[in-house]
């Protein structure tokens, strides 16, 4: 419930602070006063596109500010909480909403929520939580079979939300499955085609059989291969430096008669330098060994080697041009068995999606039924409590019938909703959107919103003329109708009608006035004399006449009777 809002610099309003309350709030004012601007700034607190041109002329931005009462746990809270704001405390387990938008003349948008700056589709996520808007856009809405559908929908409670959460299970399953079935027949080729390629890199890979590294040592070993003399010529010389085999003087000999001539004195200093020396002589001796023994591998390797090392090595290249890199290859190895044992099981895979998608459809088919069957029941009451409704606002005759009929499958059912209005007895009933003026449609939306409200109460209705194109006794009922939705929703009406704004419970006037250069709005809330005379303005033109105000208090006197 929106307990007060204030604007400021919006359109010709320059501040002005709108007490509203439970109840029926009616809104009047003389043609430009602003009370257009009452909705426009709601819309934005509900996060409707902020336009720049409503900012006041010469002021620097536009401010709107909002004060709902609202319980402090549920979706509402939640959804404060989400965006980082916070409800105050208000008793009774309910807290203080406090919603704001600012919009700057160079159109810039601002909004917060419980006290945090958010985005502007925050708003729009409480307004689906808070607020119905109808205006005259939404009467032509309610001519859609969209509109329609949803009516029924909110209508229809439980049973038909139950039904339409089990059908939307069911459509989203086999449409899942249709997708994914029609998706893998039509790649069965290319998927038969990608099959073949991987069997065949797979065979090449394992015919190589390739370790991980192979290429980088098998490069090694041609390289030695491939200078096998030059190596012998250096190993050779280097071995018969440390240790000849032909008797010529070596390092291993000379080292020997080093150590054996410092062995003889008799100095401890020269002992210690000829241990050392003897360990080098052992040292030379060991890399002796150890070049003799790269000798006799060099001997062993020849030619042969390296031919079945360049075979090796090319077999592997071909693998490498083939993926890329030797580890690409390898990986291709690990992983392509599972890949082709998928690609394989096609055929067995068509026919367990073609037997899911069947018993899919045998869900889809069953739940649709369930749907169509809630929704024509509801129907069949949604019809005849409005057509009651309509009797009661001044449309005696007139009958609404709500047809459900068997349309395009798609994720809200198979069925098409229609409206279809009989304005007198013996006329053919036809849709809304054809038969049905402005005045009806505004009766009809309401008497809708009246029957709706009992199942799917919403907890706040704003309407924006919806007593348009009607008078007379029929904006006396569009009054009482108003007022009795107030029952059990806050109702926010702006009016140009005394019959409607007479059974409000809470009157609030624009008012315009101007200094000769700035036109500039207020908005008071009318009692007593004041609101009779309002009320005589509304009805004459003028606000003194005698004959207006008396007819303004039997019109109030209608209110206080009931």
């Amino acid at each position: 419930m929106i307990e007060e809002m204030r604007l400021r610099d919006l359109g010709v309003i320059a501040d002005a602070t709108l007490p509203m309350g439970p109840g029926f709030t009616a809104i009047t004012g003389e043609t430009g006063a602003g009370k257009t601007m009452v909705v426009t700034g709601l819309g934005l607190l509900m996060g409707q596109r902020a336009d720049s041109g409503t900012v006041r002329s010469g002021a620097s931005q536009a401010v709107v500010e909002g004060v709902w009462n609202v319980p402090s746990a549920g979706a509402v809270a939640d959804r404060v909480h989400d965006a980082g704001g916070d409800l105050e405390p208000a008793g009774d387990e309910r807290g203080e909403l406090y919603l704001s938008r600012t919009i700057a003349a160079e159109g810039r948008s601002r909004a917060a929520v419980g006290g945090r700056s958010a985005p502007a589709g925050v708003l729009v996520d409480l307004a689906s939580l808070l607020v119905a808007v109808h205006g005259q856009t939404d009467q032509l809405r309610l001519k859609s079979q969209v509109a329609q559908r949803d009516a029924l929908d909110r209508f229809g409670g439980d049973r038909v939300r139950d039904a339409l959460a089990v059908y939307r299970t069911a459509y989203e399953e086999w449409t899942t499955t249709d997708r994914e079935l029609g998706k893998l027949v039509a790649e069965r080729d290319a998927r038969a085609d990608e099959a073949e390629r991987l069997r065949a890199a797979l065979s090449e890979i394992e015919a190589v059989a390739p370790e991980e590294g192979e290429d980088t040592r098998l490069a090694e070993r041609a390289e030695r291969l491939a200078n096998a003399e030059q190596l012998r010529e250096s190993a050779l010389v280097a071995r018969e430096a440390l240790s000849s085999e032909e008797g010529t003087a070596d390092v291993s000999a000379l080292l020997g008669d080093a150590a054996r001539a410092l062995d003889r004195a008799a100095d401890p200093a020269l002992e210690q330098i000829g241990s050392q020396i003897a360990d080098l002589s052992y040292r030379a001796s060991d890399l002796a060994v150890e070049l003799s023994s790269y000798l006799a591998d060099l001997d062993e390797q020849g030619p042969q080697e390296l031919a079945a090392v360049e075979e090796r090595r090319a077999a592997i290249a071909d693998l490498v041009r083939a993926h890329g890199s030797l580890d690409e290859a390898l990986a291709l190895l690990e992983t392509g068995s599972a890949r082709l044992a998928e690609l394989d099981d096609d055929g067995e895979r068509v026919t367990r999606l073609a037997n899911r998608r069947d018993a899919a459809r045998t869900e889809l088919d069953a739940a649709a039924e369930r749907l169509s069957a809630e929704r024509r029941s509801a129907a069949e009451s949604l019809g005849a409590r409005v057509t009651d409704e309509l009797h009661a606002l001044a449309m005696p005759d007139a009958t609404l019938v709500v047809e459900v009929t068997s349309g395009a499958e798609s994720a809200h059912g198979h069925d098409e909703i229609s409206f279809l209005l009989a304005p007198h007895p013996g006329a053919a009933p036809r849709p809304v959107a054809k038969g049905a003026s402005g005045g009806e449609l505004s009766r009809v939306m309401l008497a809708i919103e009246v029957v709706v409200a009992a199942t799917d109460p919403v907890p706040t209705f704003i309407f924006d003329e919806v007593d348009a194109g009607i008078g007379g006794a029929a904006a006396i009922e569009v009054g009482r109708r108003l007022a009795k939705l107030a029952e059990s929703s806050q109702v926010i009406a702006v009016t140009h009608l005394a019959q409607v704004a007479a059974f409000a419970s809470n009157h609030l006037s624009v008012v315009k006035s101007s200094d000769g250069s700035i036109t500039a709005s207020s908005v008071t809330r009318l009692a007593g004399e004041a609101r009779e005379a309002e009320m005589a303005r509304l009805l004459s033109g003028l606000a003194d006449s005698d004959a207006a105000l008396s007819h303004a208090r039997e019109l109030l006197s209608l209110r206080a009777a009931e």
